[in-house]
Formats: C-alpha cells, sequence, structure tokens
C-alpha cells in the first residue's frame, strides 16, 4: 500500500486512489463535490483541545504528536484508526486529506508514520 499527503484544497487525481480527510472539521470554502472523498474519518482528527493549543503555539509539534499518538490509542479515535488501518490494508493507494497550511506538521503525517509502522 501506498500512502500521500495532500491538502483538501489541492486538485483531486486519479492517482490519489482513495482519498481520505482525516481533518475533525470540515475545511472552510471546499465543497463536498470539490472534496471528491471515499471517506471522512473525522473523528480521528486531534480533540479540539489539543488542535487549539497546538495552532496557538501553546505546543511544539513534538508535544502535539506526544499527545495525539496518545489520544489514538482510545475511544472513537482509536475505532477510527483501527478503520483507517482496515481501508489502508485493502487498498493499494489511499491518500491522507488535511487542511492545514502546515504541509510537515499535522496529524497526517503522524497518521502517515503510524500506518507505515
Amino acid at each position: 500500500m501506498k500512502i500521500k499527503l495532500k491538502r483538501i484544497y489541492d486538485e483531486s487525481a486519479k492517482a490519489d486512489g482513495v482519498r481520505i480527510l482525516v481533518d475533525r472539521l470540515w475545511p472552510r470554502g471546499v465543497s463536498k463535490e470539490k472534496a471528491n472523498l471515499d471517506h471522512w474519518l473525522k473523528e480521528i482528527g486531534p480533540t479540539d483541545e489539543l488542535r487549539k493549543s497546538f495552532h496557538e503555539d501553546e505546543r511544539s509539534f513534538k508535544q502535539f504528536k506526544e499527545k495525539y499518538l496518545k489520544e489514538l490509542q482510545s475511544g472513537e479515535q482509536k475505532e477510527a484508526l483501527d478503520e483507517l488501518k482496515k481501508i489502508a490494508d485493502d487498498t493499494k493507494q489511499i491518500t491522507l486529506l488535511f487542511a492545514a497550511k502546515n504541509k510537515e506538521e499535522n496529524q497526517a503525517v503522524i497518521l502517515k508514520e503510524k500506518l507505515e509502522d
């Protein structure tokens, strides 16, 4: 299985394979048609508290990653991660979609690392 990362605002392509939005909130200004999603796993996104503290520069990416990995170990986030793993195992190509401007420091990067482990 191949995993790509892409901003939801970028054009969709056939090469994306299965397109999965991994944000808890729907991205501003993106219509459902333009998003061209196969799945929206909103429960897999970081909690509002964690997301806000990271975006308001209260946490470094390292701290965000540590907290987010802990969040993924239980509850609805673990269930969503298990669903993502199943989709990834059953598919040749997936693209994890996110809205963040920072392409190197976001939850999709962490999820990709986790799936590749």
